[in-house]
């Protein structure tokens, strides 16, 4: 399978060309294009992020070592730090954001029916954003403080598979609780946010477009108790309950019933109060449920660890937009190689075996299954000692 093709060319192949080739066109990506096209941006800065590249004279001098093999790999145009540059800054970053979005479709499609750990057929979704700290001098656009410049991704991961399925970049001074605003929301879906996104009348969109969320409830919550169901004490339940708001603006701004539950977490030892609009599932889900939202973090984490998103090639809107839509792409891709190729391995085990062996002519999913990891526990006798 594959035999002599790059692995680089390899991972490429899973990429849908024709609906590429679509939103470039949708966005004019090739209007005065002569050598250099949109599909080689898209490779050189994917290669960038595969590779940990540092910069865009990184990206030219470790692409221009493997130039006998870059026609093999799909590279057609040639490859230039300044082309790259000029790239970044004036082709719509539109162009790689709803091409990721074709991607993640594809790969939610084949972790539909993959467990989070919950037993809920339902969709379940997890909300919250991280901040990206730049600097002002050199991105005055995204200004966040006096003397701090930030960009924030606003993302919704699908549960199943960890997939971010919807991304909302805005500059450092945008409320979180304003993005609520851009989700379309989907009936009958769970969504898991923080007590950052409350706003009851926000929250009432919810009710009316037949979803669900679960939050943390504020300790200063003013409400009044209309009902309580009984609930085992044995497994951290200490009431389960339906309230209504008594506040005079909260009450106007959620006229609804709410359900109320409280918890006590053994491993924190925290008594933990979540309010849902959800009244048919166990109590002990709204727990567990929410406990899931930890995910979004450990996304943020990961992209921040492998990807290349906390240092930029460009200081244009343009050129951070478009990285980090195509760093969105890798990890999406990634996600949908390890589904379809039935790789054993984390995605951060399979992007750190790809990154030196992406010019090897090898079986891709030969090389991610016998490639064995260093045991990072290994036993200390074994180390070299540093003598001070």
């Amino acid at each position: 399978m594959n035999q002599g093709r790059v692995i680089f060319r390899q991972i490429m192949d899973f990429l849908p060309m024709h609906e590429f080739r679509t939103c470039v066109d949708r966005y004019r990506g090739h209007h005065k294009v002569q050598t250099f096209s949109c599909f080689d941006q898209f490779l050189c800065m994917a290669f960038a992020q595969l590779t940990f590249r540092d910069s865009l004279r990184d990206i030219e001098t470790c692409l221009r070592s493997f130039q006998s093999k870059l026609y093999h790999a799909g590279f057609r145009g040639s490859i230039s730090r300044s082309t790259l540059a000029y790239a970044n800054e004036t082709r719509s970053w539109q162009i790689y954001a709803d091409f990721a979005q074709i991607l993640i479709q594809r790969a939610r499609t084949l972790y539909a029916t993959d467990s989070f750990g919950v037993d809920l057929k339902e969709a379940a979704y997890a909300f919250d954003s991280t901040t990206i700290d730049l600097c002002l001098s050199l991105f005055p656009w995204a200004r966040f403080r006096k003397h701090k410049a930030a960009v924030k991704l606003h993302t919704l991961i699908d549960l199943r598979g960890s997939i971010p399925c919807f991304i909302h970049i805005t500059d450092g001074q945008v409320a979180d609780v304003n993005t609520l605003d851009c989700l379309l929301l989907e009936p009958g879906a769970f969504y898991m946010i923080d007590r950052g996104y409350i706003d009851f009348a926000r929250l009432y969109v919810f009710v009316q477009a037949l979803a669900y969320f679960v939050t943390r409830a504020k300790s200063n919550l003013d409400y009044i108790r209309t009902a309580s169901r009984p609930i085992d004490k044995s497994t951290g339940l200490r009431s389960d309950q339906t309230i209504r708001l008594s506040g005079l603006k909260t009450s106007k701004e959620y006229p609804d019933q709410l359900r109320r539950i409280s918890y006590h977490d053994a491993e924190t030892d925290k008594r933990l109060v979540f309010l849902t609009n959800n009244f048919t599932l166990p109590a002990l889900t709204i727990p567990q449920l929410y406990k899931c939202r930890w995910r979004v973090e450990l996304f943020f984490k990961w992209i921040k660890q492998y990807l290349r998103i906390k240092a930029f090639y460009g200081t244009s809107e343009n050129a951070v937009r478009t990285q980090i839509w195509i760093a969105v792409s890798v990890y999406v891709l990634v996600a949908i190689l390890k589904k379809e190729l039935d790789i054993d391995r984390s995605l951060g085990e399979i992007l750190q075996i790809l990154s030196i062996s992406l010019f090897e002519k090898e079986p891709m999913s030969q090389v991610l299954s016998a490639f064995s990891l260093q045991n990072q526990n290994a036993d200390a006798s074994q180390q070299l000692i540093l003598n001070v």
